[in-house]
């Protein structure tokens, strides 16, 4: 079983940064993609950005592209994700997960592990 819980949520102002954290537990994580995922009131849990076991390659959603940066430590199995120019929009419980295959690490429904998710909030 893996255990991951998020850290570095909060409210900022348009066009403030976050830098949020996800510290794995329980098993090493570095041949499994890693990636953040988000979900607003009333809509759908969304793909955010994902990264690769080795932290070679990376996959954001169009929305966040130039905007967020993911990363990993492996050494400390924690995972990152870098979050510039915020906008209201971007208000979200945000979620940790853990996959499998980095192929398939964008799809909720191919996510093996969560997080408990962390607020993550912008005012205009």
């Amino acid at each position: 079983q893996v255990h991951l819980v998020e850290s570095g949520g909060g409210l900022v102002q348009t066009g403030g940064s976050l830098r949020l954290s996800c510290v794995a537990s329980g098993r090493a994580l570095s041949t499994y993609a890693m990636g953040w995922f988000r979900q607003a009131p009333g809509k759908e849990r969304e793909f955010v950005a994902t990264i690769s076991g080795g932290g070679a390659t990376t996959y954001y959603a169009d929305i966040v592209k130039s905007r967020f940066t993911i990363s990993r430590d492996n050494a400390k199995n924690t995972l990152y994700l870098q979050m510039n120019n915020l906008e209201p929009e971007d208000t979200a419980v945000y979620f940790c997960a853990v996959s499998v295959k980095f192929g398939t690490s964008n799809l909720a429904s191919e996510v093996k592990f969560w997080g408990q998710g962390i607020q993550v909030s912008v005012s205009s």
